[in-house]
């Protein structure tokens, strides 16, 4: 019994101080991890950067400054951090080849959280979905489809592609094609249609609306109909003014022209037995 108690007597006054250093070392350095992670969340905060953003730098920043600190424990009792930090550079660079197309997807998180083509609550066409954002995370975007579908697209595609924002601007302009048959009155179909767009108060006087022949096709006489609204009233004034049109044409005597075919027969006499 006394020659083990004379050994860990004999470990703790070779080892002891060393022990305690490393210990003071990892103490303090977690205080210090803790001070600066948060400047560096106040820094960003007081930038008004994304929450995101702010949280995964934050995060980023403590498991950096924590690796160093582990090292600095490590050296202090004794062992040689030099083939520790190889093993390490050479176990990140395999988990980087392993995990290229995840990078991708994070490097592109980060790009969507700093140059914020869209918000959350934005209706947008991006990686071949069309929805509303509800959430942009590091490696994926989050969207709902008009039918309330919930469709997670991969940050790496958004960004590969191009990027539709419906809801970046206060106003729209919403296109339409009318057309009426070549015995119709033109001018009492363009003031027909100018006069619906009148009558709808939601849509907007500047710009002005645009209503103009735009084609003399095979059978109808086309017209654009270019009315400026809200964003939040696009749909709404769209599904309203087909309906309007139609029922004010019918209403004024103004033909909706439509594909028809004309078909002859022909009767052919059985050739003689």
């Amino acid at each position: 019994m006394e020659e083990w108690t004379q050994v860990v007597l004999d470990w703790l006054t070779a080892y002891g101080w060393q022990i305690v250093g490393a210990i003071a070392i990892l103490f303090i350095g977690r205080i210090v991890v803790g001070i600066l992670t948060g400047i560096v969340r106040k820094l960003l905060t007081k930038a008004k950067v994304d929450e995101t953003l702010i949280r995964f730098v934050a995060g980023l920043t403590k498991g950096l400054l924590m690796t160093f600190v582990i090292i600095a424990t490590v050296s202090a009792l004794g062992v040689e951090t030099t083939s520790f930090i190889a093993i390490l550079g050479a176990a990140g660079l395999a988990i980087g080849l392993a995990l290229q197309s995840s990078l991708s997807n994070f490097a592109s998180g980060v790009m969507l959280i700093m140059f914020r083509p869209f918000k959350r609550g934005d209706y947008v066409e991006a990686g071949g979905v069309s929805g509303v954002v509800e959430e942009v995370a590091i490696f994926n975007t989050v969207l709902k489809t008009p039918d309330n579908r919930k469709v997670i697209v991969p940050n790496g595609d958004i960004v590969g592609g191009a990027i539709t924002n419906y809801s970046a601007h206060e106003t729209r302009r919403i296109d339409l094609v009318f057309g009426i048959g070549y015995n119709d009155n033109i001018r009492k179909a363009k003031q027909t249609l100018e006069r619906i767009l009148t009558e709808d108060e939601r849509i907007l006087k500047d710009p002005a609306s645009t209503v103009a022949v735009s084609e003399l096709a095979d059978s109808s006489v086309n017209f654009v109909v270019r009315p400026w609204v809200k964003t939040a009233d696009y749909w709404a004034v769209y599904f309203d003014l087909m309906e309007k049109v139609k029922l004010t044409f019918d209403a004024e005597g103004i033909s909706i022209p439509y594909p028809q075919q004309d078909v002859h027969m022909h009767s052919v006499d059985a050739p003689a037995a």
